[in-house]
């Protein structure tokens, strides 16, 4: 059952008004799930600055996807039918895949792993998968409180999945519109090139911390209504 706190607290990271005004806000030297469910409530994230030290941000210009704006080109549109869009069939490959040290600006590290996986258990933490047949060539995973899903890591074979990794967040959004609910959040932290070409805008923190106040108390969406 996926945990629905009805606002966002400042927990332990205190009133926003006294963060810095800086992405990085707290430092610490472990991370636990209950910290982890706090810092997604009052709009924090994990993120490790190295081995042994954790770093909890909320940066001062946040990337979002309105559910109303997701550009889905031409050419990605006749894309999604050659996969099969699937929600947590296979999280710990996706999470592994994520994870994979090969691929530039790694930050997955055994912490973070250890976190999620439980928070996957406690039905917190969601994969959406592109699969080709049998193999798995693409997908994301994020947390997902009340109307927030905060996406945490994408991934996509680059041989058997051209935009796979896009088919899912096609997926995600589809899904977090389908009930009609209001005021849901797909936060993706960092908005980039890539992904202001899909729709991701930036919103300052106060913007951000407001809609994430509106978004926890909402319903989730129905994660069964993927396969």
């Amino acid at each position: 059952m996926t945990s629905r706190p009805r606002r966002a607290e400042a927990g332990p990271f205190g009133p926003a008004e006294g963060w810095p005004d800086d992405d990085l806000v707290a430092v610490s030297h472990d991370i636990d799930l209950d910290l982890t469910l706090a810092a997604y409530a009052s709009g924090v994230f994990p993120m490790p600055l190295q081995p042994g030290l954790m770093g909890w941000w909320s940066p001062v210009d946040r990337g979002v996807l309105p559910l109303d704006a997701l550009r889905v080109p031409r050419s990605l549109r006749k894309m999604l039918p050659r996969y099969d869009i699937r929600v947590d069939t296979a999280f710990e490959q996706v999470l592994a895949r994520c994870a994979d040290p090969r691929r530039p600006h790694g930050w997955i590290d055994e912490d973070i792993g250890r976190v999620y996986r439980a928070l996957h258990a406690r039905g917190v933490v969601h994969s959406v998968e592109a699969w080709a047949g049998d193999a798995l060539v693409g997908g994301l995973y994020g947390v997902s409180l009340g109307g927030l899903f905060a996406g945490e890591s994408m991934f996509h074979d680059p041989v058997a999945g051209r935009d796979a990794s896009k088919a899912a967040l096609v997926a995600l959004v589809d899904l977090l519109r389908a009930d009609g609910e209001e005021g849901r959040l797909l936060d993706v932290q960092w908005r980039t090139d890539h992904l202001g070409s899909l729709g991701v805008v930036e919103v300052d923190r106060p913007d951000y911390l407001g809609r994430l106040r509106r978004a926890l108390t909402l319903p989730p969406p129905d994660w069964t209504a993927l396969g």
